[in-house]
């Protein structure tokens, strides 16, 4: 999935001209050198997020390991 697949749902309703503002709040408020850093850091946390997921669903498809020394118990 891209990241666009996910941007109205994070923006609302922003059309034209209002996400033009959006984004140039942006980047008054970071500033053109914190952007790529923050940018960075978020692709990190989403890579480290995916892995964990992948490590997730490959414990659960783990198969079981029984202990071969127990015996059943006798009723």
């Amino acid at each position: 999935m891209t990241t666009l697949a996910f941007l109205p749902i994070f923006l609302g309703n922003l059309r034209g001209m209002q996400l033009v503002i959006v984004i140039l709040v942006i980047l008054l408020l970071f500033g053109g050198k914190k952007i790529p850093e923050l940018m960075r850091g978020l692709g990190k946390g989403i890579n480290s997020f995916k892995q964990g997921l992948n490590e997730a669903r490959e414990e659960i498809n783990k198969p079981v390991e029984t202990d071969k020394t127990d015996k059943p118990a006798d009723k």
